[in-house]
């Protein structure tokens, strides 16, 4: 749920500015990397793919003052580049001069909080990056600083579910529209359908084990709209999800199906290169209720995902995980699935959320107490890894930040003492933005998540983290 709040009367700020060589070749990328002078805020502006005559960018700016509501950054093109395109604000261009502003759904940005939003572009003869920005009309400025290369994955780096194999607890699902979860996978992470034809066109990996095309998307929806759908199954069980199909509430798409995601509403950085997510807003899910090699019953798996933490709200529920085949409520312990939100109409955590929490059916639950478990806590890293893992009687909750540090746990102990949980009676479907019985009023961001066989051990999961943060979110 975003906070609504005034702008402060002065607005405190700093700049990231940032730059790095422009290479006019074709495919060559430019990352440009912030340094924030200052309390106030910090804006990233990244080069994620370059050719001839033309670029694409992310800009983020991340709020290290007072809480704002309503934006605009401005700066001057330094050698009359042309903005072709963007998403995730509206802009006017005079001359060099450009203004970019909010849209309504990512006008206010709290104190910590970031926006971001993209582009794409034109250049003659060179393309380098703005020195200054102002945001809401007080400047930020700062020295350039020397680039970072981009980050690119070792050909011999072992992925996500390479390292959930080498535990013994192997993937039985693994989606993301970011990158590739295995060293070996090559194919592709998503489809996306465009308005203008209704055309498909699916999105790969630029090499065995690598990011998302991400300019490929962009080619193909340039100047009209792309929904996101199919995330395909990297771990070769066809576990794919698609458009949910109505359950026990029916969704806001034609036929009672939930809506699919725009595929160009939440832009990032991986490895040093652009990459989409999958951002849900309330009436948008994804499913499948037929899948292979899902734990059923009572049986062990893990899972974690990617998310946003700072794109929430109270409404139910924003899963990702283990739920009904028949998209309906059929009693306790049919779910097992990573929530992330701040309602409290079920179980909650310490001070206002958001929560990690698991999904159990008739349930969210921070712990082994059907409401309040005080070690479960608010949690809101712009880049959040979230971990929810479950066997006979024994359940756990783990967090942290993905772009850095170590996970936490939150809760490792018993099933919760309610009954209809001991033993659980998972049923095997695999949601993403939505409730078991097709609840589909929360919103949030979807980066990547796998599913595995087997209970993992916290030293896998440990391994799975520094692998997140080596992937560089940003």
């Amino acid at each position: 749920m975003r906070q609504i709040s005034t702008l402060r009367r002065r607005v405190a700020l700093s700049v990231a500015a940032i730059a790095a060589l422009s290479t006019a070749g074709v495919g060559v990328a430019a990352t440009h990397v912030a340094s924030a002078a200052a309390a106030g805020c910090e804006v990233s502006y990244t080069v994620t793919n370059q050719w001839s005559g033309g670029f694409g960018a992310n800009v983020s700016v991340n709020n290290l003052g007072d809480p704002i509501n309503g934006w605009k950054l401005t700066w001057a093109f330094p050698a009359g580049q042309t903005i072709t395109q963007l998403w995730n604000g509206t802009y006017t261009q005079s001359g060099a001069q450009v203004t970019v502003s909010n849209v309504s759904y990512n006008g206010s940005i709290p104190s910590g909080g970031s926006t971001s939003f993209g582009f794409n572009g034109s250049w003659n003869g060179s393309n380098p990056v703005p020195t200054s920005f102002a945001l809401n009309g007080v400047t930020c400025t700062g020295d350039v600083s020397t680039p970072t290369p981009p980050v690119t994955p070792p050909p011999s780096s072992r992925q996500p579910c390479d390292i959930y194999a080498a535990g013994g607890t192997p993937c039985v699902a693994a989606h993301s529209t970011t990158r590739a979860l295995y060293a070996s996978y090559n194919g592709p992470l998503y489809q996306v359908r465009r308005s203008s034809d209704n055309t498909t066109r699916d999105i790969g990996v630029l090499s065995a084990g690598g990011g998302a095309d991400a300019a490929t998307q962009d080619s193909f929806c340039a100047g009209t709209t792309c929904l996101i759908t199919i995330i395909y199954d990297q771990s070769g069980r066809n576990n794919r999800l698609t458009q949910a199909p109505p359950g026990g509430f029916p969704g806001p798409a034609p036929g009672g199906y939930d809506n699919l995601a725009n595929a160009t509403k939440a832009p990032t950085t991986v490895y040093g290169r652009k990459a989409y997510g999958v951002y849900v807003d309330p009436g948008v899910g994804y499913r499948n209720n037929t899948t292979n090699g899902i734990a059923k019953g009572d049986q062990p798996e893990g899972m974690y995902a990617i998310f946003d933490g700072t794109h929430y709200n109270g409404g139910c529920c924003f899963d990702y995980g283990n739920a009904e085949t028949n998209s309906r409520d059929n009693g306790n312990g049919t779910m097992e699935a990573i929530y992330f939100g701040n309602i409290k109409v079920w179980g909650y955590g310490a001070g206002n959320g958001p929560w990690i929490m698991a999904d159990l059916e008739n349930g969210l639950f921070s712990g082994v107490n059907q409401k309040y478990n005080a070690n479960d806590p608010t949690i809101s890293h712009r880049y959040l890894t979230a971990i929810i893992k479950g066997e006979p009687n024994h359940w756990s909750i783990r967090g942290g930040n993905a772009q850095s540090g170590n996970l936490s746990t939150f809760y490792n102990g018993p099933r919760p003492n309610v009954p209809g949980y001991n033993p659980m009676k998972k049923e095997g479907a695999i949601i993403l933005g939505i409730g078991g019985d097709n609840s589909h009023g929360a919103a949030g961001t979807f980066y990547e998540g796998v599913m595995t066989s087997g209970y993992p051990t916290d030293a896998t999961e440990n391994a799975v983290q520094a692998n997140i943060v080596a992937a560089g979110y940003r």
